[in-house]
């Protein structure tokens, strides 16, 4: 940031008054400008028939990781709720209409600055299609999903736990929360450190 978006001044990295760590100060109006985690909210669409259980992956039209296959998600806009933002987010990437369930995962993403949260959800149907930032949509059962091929670690976690948590119910359990601390690096697959 060089320049304040109240009055236009340049802004300096400083610890304000009364703060414990460095922000952006407009030395001209004084507006302190935080920059906080950003939220990815999405959802785990799912598709059971005759006990055979689907789930919905987006393979991406957009950087970064174009062309890897990810979980319907994006980031949340201001004035909407996380659940709206899942919904959202599973409309224009999969064009999916889903019954959306409890929160599934928070996954921490402290090194890029982001939180990520996938709730899970029901497809109401089978009408769904790519939206824009997908090059395409389509269902997987668990021995189907590219595992080598997927975005991003949180998809990959989300998804083993989901199946997981599967497993559990099969046997009278049922479907938990989650949270967990990503510490590794975002990048997967040939792209891993």
């Amino acid at each position: 940031m060089k320049f304040c978006s109240e009055c236009a001044h340049p802004v300096d990295l400083r610890v304000p008054e009364g703060d414990n760590r460095p922000r952006y100060v407009c030395g001209q109006c004084e507006a302190i400008h935080y920059q906080n985690p950003k939220l990815v909210v999405g959802s785990i669409p799912v598709w059971e028939n005759d006990g055979e259980l689907k789930v919905l992956l987006c393979k991406r039209a957009i950087e970064p990781r174009y062309g890897y296959w990810t979980l319907p998600a994006g980031f949340m806009e201001n004035e909407e709720t996380t659940a709206q933002a899942a919904q959202r987010e599973t409309e224009e990437e999969a064009g999916a209409h889903v019954e959306l369930g409890e929160l599934f995962t928070l996954l921490n993403v402290a090194q890029v600055h982001q939180v990520h949260l996938f709730y899970l959800a029901r497809l109401i149907d089978l009408d769904f299609a790519p939206g824009i930032e997908s090059l395409d949509v389509q269902l997987f059962a668990e021995d189907e999903i590219p595992w080598d091929d997927l975005a991003f670690p949180t998809v990959r976690t989300t998804l083993e736990l989901f199946f997981a948590d599967r497993v559990k119910m099969r046997e009278g359990g049922s479907y938990g929360f989650h949270s967990r601390d990503l510490v590794r690096s975002m990048r997967m697959s040939s792209d891993a450190s």
